[in-house]
């Protein structure tokens, strides 16, 4: 069996082939010369594919002209704009140069460590390579998406139902879900999916750090449309835990920057050893567990 093609290259194989075209190209040519079109399984799932294509191309500043044939009118091509579409000499200065090697040094998840890499290489290409010591003592790191991210993107380029086990953030259960999945958003500092619960028959969001195991995509593909009137404010507001006071003991010496962004007291109650008494307790904010858990 083939291996299906990602959308996202999917995407990039239209845009090349729409933009060396001589003259324009059919949806036919599209579909049958275009890489990733081939996965579709009937003419419906083709048009909704392509039509999906298209807006997302014009969203992305894309040129994409509709041509008709003077004589054949009912013959519709399509073609992108190179001349709208050319961009101009690309030059950074080294220190531009610098701020982007930097800001690539802050993508360590391994999904996103070798396209970052690849980014600032062809970057050095065009304009001169910071100095090696320009980024000496500083480590900055951001963390990428959990493991379920790119199964679920791939659920909703395809539209396919998902199943899961999911962590409740309200009564701390464990159980399986079946979603509709609609879209993946990124807010306080992780990525939640909004979807139809089907179990429950409702829309729903989900933090994918809660997320527990593999998720599986099951039924047949194009199953469902995405509403387009979804309150994604409310049902992100639902998903997120609420804010709390968290309380946590610290050993002497350790979590400086715990103690200097909390209220520190000494440790207090019944039943301490002297050594539990050197300890201190640290009360601050915190929506979500392990805010407040310091590193090392």
């Amino acid at each position: 069996m083939a291996q299906r093609v990602e959308a996202a290259e999917r995407l990039l194989d239209l845009v090349i082939a729409l933009t060396h075209t001589r003259r324009w190209m059919t949806k036919q040519e599209i579909r049958t010369r275009v890489n990733g079109y081939a996965d579709a399984t009937s003419d419906a799932a083709f048009e909704r594919m392509f039509e999906r294509d298209k807006d997302l191309l014009r969203e992305m500043g894309v040129p994409l002209v509709v041509e008709h044939d003077p004589v054949h009118e009912d013959d519709v091509g399509y073609r992108v704009d190179a001349a709208g579409y050319t961009l101009p000499e690309v030059a950074f200065t080294p220190a531009e140069v610098g701020v982007l090697s930097l800001a690539a040094e802050l993508w360590q998840d391994a999904s996103l460590r070798s396209s970052a890499r690849r980014g600032v290489t062809k970057l050095r290409a065009v304009g001169p390579a910071p100095e090696p010591e320009a980024h000496a003592g500083l480590a900055l790191r951001v963390r990428g998406p959990e493991a379920a991210f790119a199964p679920l993107l791939e659920a909703i380029d395809t539209r396919r139902a998902v199943t899961f086990t999911y962590l409740a953030a309200s009564t701390g259960q464990v159980a399986r879900r079946t979603v509709q999945p609609w879209r993946l958003l990124s807010q306080d500092r992780g990525w939640y999916l909004v979807g139809h619960d089907v179990d429950r028959g409702a829309p729903r969001a989900f933090r994918l750090s809660r997320i527990r195991g593999r998720v599986r995509a099951t039924g047949a593909p194009e199953a469902f449309e995405v509403p387009d009137d979804v309150d994604v404010g409310a049902l992100l507001a639902r998903a997120r835990p609420q804010e709390g006071t968290a309380r946590v003991a610290l050993l002497p010496g350790r979590a400086s920057a715990l103690r200097a962004r909390g209220r520190t007291v000494p440790a207090a109650g019944p039943g301490l050893t002297a050594a539990q008494r050197a300890w201190a307790e640290a009360e601050r904010s915190a929506r979500r567990a392990g805010a407040v858990a310091p590193k090392g």
